[in-house]
């Protein structure tokens, strides 16, 4: 079992608002505060233990799909993408095309890649299900190296509990 690093789970008061992993917990908190640049960041003390526990057991495999409430910016486009990204099946992929093409918009495929390197909510967006035509795992906001961990780990998860069902 590979580790993807530590996480960083931050929200508003409406909902989570970056999901990042990263080597360090200086760089994540680096990161969030270049993101939030005007936000007063401090340690939680609300939902934000739920929505990561949420986090940590769709990581480990026994929730296939992460619901959270989120508190994002996007432009429409982005949103159609990620909607579009939320549907892909846990253990499955989608190149950027195919996913330009659910979207209705077959050339967009650079355009989707875009908005998938904007998602600031890895895994509740699961970008990381995107990958290129041309084959391989592709780029990814938080590392390739996760994104082929990640898409290794639910392929497993997947045919575990396929064969669980199966029994």
């Amino acid at each position: 079992n590979v580790s993807l690093g530590r996480l960083l789970v931050a929200a508003t008061s409406r909902g989570v608002c970056l999901v990042a992993m990263g080597s360090s917990d200086t760089d994540l908190t680096r990161a969030l505060s270049r993101e939030y640049p005007s936000a007063a960041i401090a340690p939680d003390t609300g939902a934000l233990g739920q929505w990561t526990k949420a986090v940590l057991v769709h990581l480990a495999g026994r929730e296939p799909r992460l619901d959270l409430p989120l508190d994002v910016q996007a432009t429409a486009f982005q949103w159609q993408v990620w909607q579009a990204l939320a549907s892909i099946p846990y253990g499955e992929t989608r190149t950027y095309a195919e996913v330009a093409a659910s979207i209705g918009r077959p050339r967009s495929a650079r355009a989707v890649a875009r908005a998938c390197a904007t998602n600031p909510v890895a895994l509740a967006i699961p970008c990381h299900r995107v990958v290129p035509s041309s084959g391989g795992h592709g780029g990814y906001r938080w590392g390739a190296g996760r994104k082929k961990r990640l898409l290794e780990r639910e392929r497993r998860d997947g045919r575990d509990r396929q064969d669980r069902q199966d029994r």
